[in-house]
């Protein structure tokens, strides 16, 4: 009969066996005096500390050589320095042999996996005069606006579609509390660090899920290193739906663990019936004990509603897919999601709840539309295409992964089947909404975790296996381990930097735009290209806003053979307006296709020559003109 689990594994999952005073040595015991400590290490752990020292050197090194200020089309990929890239070989080298040790000395790949991150998120962070995305400083205009008025209107329409933060400002009234804790003038000055902040956050939760289903801290970092490296997509910036995802995934985690229903875990509590890297299963809750700990997340699903709103709606799809299985099996938990999340929708965020509903009429299982990307028009430009395609590729890759796992690992993937349908669970959001042209991006982001770790079992396999094909499969991944994750590295920078001519504006640029949103009378229109430039929605209580280039490409065409007329038309007599026309809106448009080639230097150069459109400022980055009747 088969024997019971009542521990951990009974062969451990590194494959390593230690004398004890050798683990000591290894693990820090404050018995082994430290120059005794340093002078056994063996060649294998000064080879994994020097590779990480020489991957630093090369990147601090390389930072200044960044030319960030003349990006072309290619943004920073061909601004930054040989040495920068070079600097992943031995990051990555480094890595790689950390996994050997990792089942007795985790915090190597631990400390490689956040040296990574901060290597691929940090260098704009540190680099940049600006604020990195423009859309970035609406949230920064956001906590300023709550700042100013202390208190929130969220059944007053505002222009720019800002009412909603209003409805959900969670995110914004805790950074409007740091603010004034940090005694710093708004969140401009620590913005940019978001997505390095964000990421050292998710690490943990992280490593509670995977560990959840694995005692292989190899296939534990390996899926940490793999979702860093995936998580291109951009949504880990100073922005609500940043902090939302950590709460999620932080929410999971308890669910995963501490969920467990008595009974329910049937022949997976024999280690016989398991993968040898797996995890057995966690052990059953009560009734009683589920519904405390319902009490004790409750308040970070709440945190959730009242920052973001498709979060939610993710975290009871998530929680759908797990009453699926016997294992978790807990309606109530999903009742209290549901309810805080509709008491919120039907109050406080009502006017874009409704909107939203009235809009599913026109979206619901339009799935070609849903699924689009998040622009209007074609790419253009080698940049932006490059970052396209590159994409396509980092998806395809962490699938193809993956599903390899799920054909090589079968009893893995029966015992981590509860990770596989949340994973999956975001899917069936195509038939619902395009989310802005943003529901591509968001699915691909929520089943990012989940894929990650399949995607590492297929390149980890259990250092316990034996038998001739076991064998020749860890000879294969041997190689293949570190060829996949050299070539995710080589994927993510076009997927995360080939448009970062759009992202970077020049301080003068937003100084000139400053001045003249600053300047305008109160109830004034202000007109742009589009809103994808820094300052773009700065006192939007006050004033009105009209980015008349987001729109179809075929409206566009019309719009460029008279410009003038187009918006003089589309202008209230007596109203104050301003046309704002600067280099990264130009950037912007040509990137997303919203414009042919040369559109936006023909619009501009026809708003100057027509008189109803005087010239009010001007640099070298933009112009600002005053319309006149």
């Amino acid at each position: 009969m088969p024997t019971p689990v009542t521990g951990s594994a009974e062969v451990p999952p590194s494959g390593t066996s230690e004398p004890e005073d050798a683990r000591a040595r290894q693990e820090g015991d404050p018995r082994v005096p430290l120059s005794r400590r340093i002078a056994e290490l063996e060649p294998q752990q000064w080879l994994t500390c020097g590779l990480l020292v020489l991957a630093a050197v090369l990147w601090t090194v390389s930072l200044p050589m960044t030319d960030f200020r003349h990006m072309g089309t290619y943004g920073l990929l061909d601004k930054f320095s040989p040495l920068f890239y070079f600097s992943f070989v031995p990051l990555t080298a480094g890595f790689v042999i950390s996994l050997r040790r990792a089942g007795t000395a985790p915090w190597w790949p631990a400390v490689y996996c956040i040296a990574l991150l901060v290597a691929i998120k940090a260098p704009t962070a540190i680099l940049y005069d600006a604020v990195r995305y423009p859309w970035a400083s609406k949230h920064d205009a956001v906590v300023n606006h709550m700042l100013r008025l202390g208190e929130l209107h969220p059944h007053e329409a505002l222009s720019g579609n800002m009412s909603a933060y209003d409805q959900w400002p969670g995110f914004f009234t805790l950074n409007a509390g740091l603010v004034k804790a940090f005694g710093v003038s708004s969140t401009a000055s620590y913005l940019n660090w978001a997505s390095v902040v964000y990421g050292i956050l998710v690490i943990p939760v992280l490593v509670l899920i995977y560990r959840t289903f694995t005692e292989d801290w190899r296939l534990v970092w390996a899926a940490v290193w793999i979702f860093e490296l995936a998580n291109w997509v951009g949504q880990d910036y100073f922005s609500p739906q940043g902090m939302s995802y950590i709460l999620y995934l932080a929410i999971l985690a308890v669910v995963l663990r501490h969920f467990v229903r008595p009974g329910s875990a049937g022949t997976l509590r024999s280690r016989h019936n398991l993968d040898p890297a797996a995890a057995a299963v966690p052990p059953p809750t009560t009734v009683r004990q589920r519904a405390v700990c319902v009490a004790i997340i409750a308040p970070l699903i709440a945190a959730i509603n009242f920052s973001h709103q498709l979060t939610p709606v993710m975290l009871c799809v998530a929680l759908i897919a797990l009453n699926l299985t016997k294992r978790y099996r807990n309606w109530g938990l999903l009742v209290v999601t549901g309810i805080i999340m509709l008491i919120w929708d039907l109050t406080m965020g009502r006017p874009l709840f409704v909107e939203t509903v009235e809009s599913l009429k026109e979206s619901a299982g339009n799935l070609l539309n849903n699924s689009r990307p998040g622009y209007a028009g074609k790419l253009t430009g080698a940049g932006p295409v490059l970052q396209g395609e590159a994409n396509v590729i980092m998806v395809l890759a962490v699938v193809v992964l993956a599903g390899a796992a799920l054909l090589l690992r079968r009893r893995l993937v029966r015992s981590a089947l509860p990770l596989l349908l949340v994973s999956a669970a975001p899917v069936p959001m195509f038939a619902v909404n395009d989310y802005g042209g943003e529901m591509l991006f968001r699915v691909y982001l929520f089943g990012l975790p989940g894929a990650a770790f399949f995607a590492a079992a297929a390149l980890v396999p259990a250092a316990a296996n034996t038998g001739k094909h076991r064998v020749a499969y860890r000879r294969i991944t041997a190689v293949a381990l570190p060829l996949a994750l050299v070539a995710l590295v080589a994927g993510f920078f076009p997927s995360y930097y080939g448009k970062e001519q759009s992202y970077y504006t020049p301080p003068a640029e937003t100084a000139m735009v400053t001045k003249a949103i600053g300047n305008a009378p109160k109830d004034a229109l202000i007109l742009s290209a589009t809103g994808s430039f820094p300052m773009a929605l700065d006192r939007y209580d006050e004033l009105e806003h009209w980015f008349f280039v987001e729109q179809e490409e075929p409206e566009n065409i019309k719009m460029l053979k008279d410009p003038a007329g187009y918006l003089g038309r589309q202008i209230s007599k007596g109203t104050t307006a301003i046309v704002i026309l600067t280099r990264t809106q130009e950037t912007f448009t040509a990137a997303e296709g919203l414009l042919p080639a040369g559109g936006f230097a023909e619009l501009r150069s026809k708003l100057e020559a027509s008189p109803k459109y005087q010239v009010i400022d001007r640099n070298e980055y933009g112009v600002v003109l005053e319309y006149h009747a």
